[in-house]
């Protein structure tokens, strides 16, 4: 691990990239040591810059946590991939996160290709990640293949770290590398805070990944939720939420709704805990479901939902 002995101050902006469902959300809310961002098994869950903030006493390090990169099908998919390549230009060092858990692929490799197109204007970090799944003689042939990765398209990495958010492994070595790599200057950001991601946005995104458990495998890139009102009612205590759950197709709805609105209930209640702890006070939370035609491929229901 790296040691500091000088009272220089560094602040920056990181950013995890990688194909879709390597980690990269659960590392970033592991290494912020809270929940900024929605996780899921299912790939592209993550659809914007997602900013975490770490605070050290050499250091304040901005996480990016981005969508993954990956070969778009509608709209939406070439937003999500112009997120990344937006962020990582803006960035002080990038983490391109490989998983330990699966051989390298075409995926990985097209962004290690891409990552060395920028030559030497952002240092980048190989992390590969949940190393808790595999033997440990699995991870040393997976770092040796992300190195052979790197030496084969030209992208020369400044470290290469194994790591594990869920068994918080070699995260603090990880925090140390990335805040080596910053310049230095003064915090960005007030002691304390977590990440800038306004309140409706995080609520949104928490009742998506309630709504993304237990449906199909086709129906999560067709969901969307908007927060239509938030209001603090101080007769009752409550902050209430009025939240809607957009699909794409007639076809969904009942799917989100469930057997007599099942699940959309349950949904409703896994994300009122969430929300209850981001917020500190208890919620009211109401959920409707409604479609909105093809909003993936259609440039105003886009705009309408943020992207």
């Amino acid at each position: 691990m790296l040691g500091y002995v000088s009272t220089t101050f560094r602040s920056g902006f990181a950013c995890f990239v990688g194909r879709p469902n390597v980690g990269k959300s659960t590392l970033m809310n592991a290494l912020v040591g809270g929940k900024v961002a929605i996780t899921s098994s299912r790939p592209q869950t993550t659809r914007h810059a997602v900013r975490g903030i770490l605070h050290r006493p050499d250091g304040q390090l901005v996480v990016v946590d981005t969508p993954g990169l990956h070969r778009p099908r509608t709209l939406l998919g070439e937003r999500l991939n112009d997120v990344v390549r937006t962020t990582w230009s803006e960035v002080d060092v990038i983490g391109f996160c490989l998983p330990a858990d699966a051989p390298l692929g075409p995926g990985d490799r097209f962004i290690a290709g891409e990552l060395a197109a920028l030559g030497r204007r952002r240092p980048v970090v190989a992390v590969v990640t949940k190393t808790d799944l595999v033997e440990p003689a699995s991870v040393v042939g997976q770092l040796l293949a992300v190195q052979a990765l790197g030496a084969e398209v030209g992208l020369q990495f400044e470290e290469i770290v194994p790591v594990s958010a869920v068994a918080d492994d070699q995260l603090d070595l990880l925090a140390d590398l990335l805040v080596a790599r910053l310049p230095e200057g003064p915090p960005l950001y007030a002691d304390g805070q977590l990440t800038d991601e306004p309140d409706q946005v995080l609520v949104a995104e928490l009742v998506r990944e309630a709504a993304l458990e237990g449906v199909r495998d086709e129906l999560p890139h067709s969901l969307a939720v908007t927060v239509d009102e938030m209001s603090r009612d101080d007769d009752r205590g409550l902050v209430v939420i009025h939240a809607t759950v957009h699909v794409e197709r007639d076809s969904q709805k009942p799917i989100v709704l469930g057997a007599g609105g099942a699940r959309l209930k349950a949904a409703g209640t896994a994300a009122r805990r969430q929300i209850e702890v981001l917020l500190g006070a208890r919620v009211y939370l109401d959920l409707h479901v409604s479609v909105l035609k093809d909003w993936q491929r259609n440039p105003k229901q886009l705009r309408r939902l943020g992207f």
